[in-house]
């Protein structure tokens, strides 16, 4: 095991010590199902992991995004596949940073003790792609209630959660002065809405990831399921985004050190011309370079988190640590691959199924090309691009 001692040696080994009773060939048996990891993910729940980041006056942890990240990071270290769960980790922040008093009392205590999970969040459609400004689902207020139609598109794990978060326009674009302004932010419980105006299509894909199309028709939802102010959801989106990318960096800085780790050990067992084959420097000096990618990226992950803990801004760091540890995972995955040669497409090692789960991450949650405009304008004062 690769460890740099920090403050969290204590949650780490926590972590570990869970993620022990989920062998390889428990996720490997899940893949091969197209399953959802149910058992893991109770396990995760039920020790408390997930509501790290729910105050405690709440029912959670209270802890900070560093140390939430370093949860995510372990599961993925450890073998697992973070993506089945980290929606529980963070889309609850949109209603405890922008939801009123009562909504926190109703949801938070309940998502804190495991009985409710907020796993979805529903933002994107197919006709607008990353540019959010585009959505066109649309909720129209009506005795109280909003009426909800339109589609959303690569919504994940839908089929595993109580509560979805979804984004939905409030006021036609055409009538704002903003394109960013007329959208809303509301709770859906899933339970009443599927059925009933909601239906839900789940999406084949080269990953084992729950993710589906929705399309509304005709979905009600109470007023009070609104958060926050009617037509700034948009902004209460965006508040949420660093600490997502930041924990993606962290679940990609996981996987690149699992990739460095495997290819390590079988570069040093495998024998061929009667020598390691770790002792040939065309083999280790891409292992070498692949470690000090994830390093490296594991630094920006940290100073990402360390600004958003002290309520800093923190959007470029968040951005740049998603670019470079997705980067360094996916080079690490190569490598890895490399170095197994054969024996790393055989499932029965676990490669190939880490090497298609983390080549998500360059194109998700953020694609690499808008963190580079992204910096681009944000950093470098260039013009913006779209």
């Amino acid at each position: 095991m690769l460890d740099t001692p920090d403050e969290y040696q204590e949650i780490r080994a926590a972590v570990r010590d869970l993620c022990s009773q989920f062998p390889d060939a428990y996720f490997r048996q899940i893949d091969a199902q197209r399953g959802y990891p149910e058992a893991f993910v109770d396990a995760l729940i039920g020790a408390g992991w997930l509501s790290a980041m729910i105050p405690e006056e709440y029912g959670g942890s209270g802890l900070g995004l560093t140390a939430a990240s370093v949860i995510m990071e372990e599961l993925n270290r450890s073998g697992g596949n973070a993506a089945a769960v980290h929606g529980q980790m963070y889309n609850m922040g949109t209603l405890l940073r922008s939801g009123s008093r009562a909504q926190k009392e109703k949801y938070l205590p309940d998502i804190a003790a495991g009985k409710l999970r907020i796993q979805a969040m529903a933002v994107t459609e197919p006709g607008a792609g990353t540019d959010t400004t585009r959505i066109k689902t649309s909720a129209v207020k009506k005795d109280g209630r909003y009426v909800v139609n339109g589609q959303k598109v690569w919504i994940s794990r839908v089929q595993h959660s109580d509560l979805m978060v979804l984004l939905a326009r409030t006021t036609p674009r055409a009538e704002v002065t903003k394109k960013s302004a007329g959208m809303s932010i509301f709770i859906v419980d899933l339970q009443q809405a599927i059925g009933n105006g909601l239906r839900v299509q789940p999406i084949a894909n080269m990953v084992n990831h729950e993710t589906n199309e929705l399309f509304f028709d005709n979905l009600e939802i109470p007023e009070e399921n609104r958060i926050g102010e009617e037509g700034q959801g948009f902004k209460y989106i965006l508040e949420g985004l660093n600490a997502e990318r930041a924990l993606i960096a962290a679940e990609c800085i996981g996987d690149g050190y699992w990739f460095v780790e495997r290819a390590s050990r079988y570069a040093r067992e495998r024998v061929v011309f009667e020598r390691p084959i770790g002792q040939n420097q065309g083999v280790q000096f891409p292992i070498a370079e692949a470690f000090i990618e994830v390093e490296a990226a594991n630094l920006m992950r940290f100073k990402a988190c360390a600004l958003f803990d002290a309520q800093q801004p923190c959007g470029a760091e968040a951005n740049m640590a998603k670019y470079l540890a997705a980067k360094a995972s996916w080079e690490a995955a190569n490598v890895c691959l490399q170095t197994h040669g054969g024996f790393g497409f055989a499932t029965e090692y676990d490669i190939e199924r880490k090497f298609r789960e983390t080549r998500l991450y360059q194109v998700a949650p953020i694609s690499t090309n808008l963190i580079f405009s992204y910096v681009a304008e944000h950093l470098l004062g260039l013009p913006r691009s779209f």
